[in-house]
């Protein structure tokens, strides 16, 4: 009988699939953008052994580019196969980037000044799968910008709130913006598992 030599522990890797589908977490972590309520979100998902997360992406592209929203990759990881999926709706998103004040901070944060697209390749280029995230990268998802230079400057310490982000401005309008996006989300979670289709639950831009 033929020996097999097992690989060393190293070169071993171990994945752990995402424990939802694809289009779950597109409907259930992406809601606030897919309402229309945020310009952006941001999920990790983890393919199954098969499965092929780029392929995915692209798909889901091409069903709600129609409605305003573009899904893209911005990494994948070459070990596991793990992917960051940027959800977006691209208007909203030029209009943020476009913002003086958020030019100044990207230029101070090292990024070369140009169209949306641009700025979005530079991040991710700095994006690891399996990493931390640059902190900058809360501009990208319509975070306040107060609040991000806040989290930078205080190395994640002495917010006044935390949710979806940590807050260095108004604590009671954030709770408010935080309540907005978790109601959204339990709605689109219901209406996702109740079988309406991810195009219905976009809101056209």
């Amino acid at each position: 009988m033929q020996r097999i030599r097992s690989r060393p522990i190293a070169e071993r890797t171990h994945v752990t699939p995402s424990p939802r589908s694809f289009a779950c977490d597109l409907a259930t972590l992406c809601a606030p953008t897919l309402a229309g309520l945020k310009p952006a979100s941001l999920f990790r998902y983890q393919p199954a052994p098969g499965q092929n997360a780029a392929a995915m992406a692209v798909a889901w592209h091409a069903a709600l580019a129609p409605r305003g929203v573009t899904v893209r990759v911005l990494k994948q990881c070459p070990r596991t196969g793990a992917v960051l999926v940027y959800v977006y709706r691209p208007a909203r998103v030029a209009r943020l980037l476009a913002d003086p004040r958020t030019l100044d901070f990207l230029a101070g944060e090292g990024y070369a000044l140009g169209t949306a697209d641009a700025l979005l390749n530079q991040l991710a280029d700095r994006l690891c799968c399996e990493g931390e995230f640059p902190h900058e990268i809360g501009v990208f998802l319509g975070y306040p910008l107060a609040d991000v230079i806040g989290f930078i400057e205080n190395r994640g310490k002495n917010f006044t709130a935390c949710g979806y982000w940590k807050v260095y401005t108004d604590p009671t309008a954030a709770q408010a913006e935080f309540d907005r996006y978790k109601k959204c989300e339990r709605i689109y979670a219901r209406c996702y598992y109740n079988g309406t289709p991810i195009r219905r639950l976009t809101v056209a831009a």
